[in-house]
């Protein structure tokens, strides 16, 4: 008998692993109003699916509805208190809640964020996502409200001992965001030489441009390219030279090497190397052809203010 009630409920089984399958499908390819919608069928048939509702949860926070966010991972630790992800996941969206309303009520929500992302860390000892939480919060925290450069530091080093590489960008923009730039640049180079993942070379050239350093930024991307050969790259060293008016022969080169091998998963819009390319001929004082690039980059984003202002510009060369 009770082989025959599994195999009237199997089809039942399946069709539920089904949908939680089809929902992460349609949360990795951004589609978060459908996948809200796939898990709140599912979950008025299996209400207590905790996997269910921790994507529901997901999918919420996605579309920055925090309230509804919070709802759902709040179900999930009163259901399994022990899981440390659960709390961060928790927090998370209470924190990213806290700077969407006024001032006084994100101070009132600050302890249960901290205590949040506390707990996750308690419990899990090596959750990396808690510890880079809790190194952004410390930081930006005043100091009067319980923000401390010290406790920063001590989950920068509690990431290192788990990560060298997380923890070595931990540091880094722990010292970036204390204006210490020397520091900053050597973890960021030392999280390169352990790591050498886009993200590492991305902090770093990022990190040069905000000081004001492109031709450094330049050579960070460069390498960075050589490493990874990503297309995405050519525009970021089309962008470099054509902002700053740097190697404008070799930004132009990439810029016209990333429309050339442009694919949807590139990021940046065509429109947008069209435009550094018309930088570009603006600083070489070529009016015509930098009009034509500036137009192209128009024609393709009609709705892009700054464009519309580089072209008044060009025009007034």
């Amino acid at each position: 008998m009770s082989k025959l009630i599994f195999f009237f409920l199997f089809p039942l089984l399946s069709f539920s692993q089904q949908s939680i399958v089809f929902a992460e499908e349609l949360l990795q390819k951004k589609e978060y109003i459908k996948a809200e919608v796939t898990l709140f069928d599912y979950l008025n048939e299996n209400p207590n699916d905790l996997k269910g509702i921790e994507l529901y949860g997901d999918a919420f926070s996605y579309q920055k509805k925090w309230d509804e966010a919070i709802t759902q991972y709040d179900k999930l630790i009163a259901a399994k208190p022990e899981v440390a992800n659960y709390h961060y996941k928790y927090g998370g969206a209470l924190g990213m809640k806290a700077l969407s309303v006024n001032k006084l009520m994100a101070l009132s929500m600050i302890g249960d964020v901290k205590e949040a992302f506390l707990t996750a860390a308690k419990l899990d000892s090596k959750h990396i996502d808690t510890r880079w939480a809790l190194v952004e919060l410390y930081m930006q925290l005043p100091g009067i409200i319980g923000g401390s450069l010290s406790k920063s530091l001590q989950y920068a080093n509690e990431l290192e001992a788990i990560s060298k590489v997380d923890g070595y960008l931990a540091k880094g923009y722990i010292y970036e965001y204390e204006s210490s730039p020397e520091l900053a640049e050597k973890y960021y180079k030392k999280a390169i030489k352990v790591g050498g993942s886009l993200t590492c070379y991305e902090k770093l050239s990022t990190f040069y441009e905000k000081e004001n350093q492109p031709e450094k930024a330049l050579a960070t991307i460069e390498a960075s390219h050589e490493k990874h050969q990503r297309n995405a790259l050519h525009y970021q060293i089309g962008k470099v030279a054509a902002s700053y008016n740097i190697q404008l022969a070799k930004g132009e080169e990439f810029l016209h090497k990333y429309i050339a091998n442009y694919k949807a998963g590139d990021g940046v819009p065509i429109a947008w190397a069209n435009y550094r390319l018309a930088q570009i001929y603006k600083h070489r004082q070529n009016k015509a052809i930098a009009l034509k690039y500036i137009n192209l980059a128009i024609s393709e984003l009609p709705k892009v203010k700054v464009f519309k202002e580089e072209k008044d510009f060009i025009l007034n060369l």
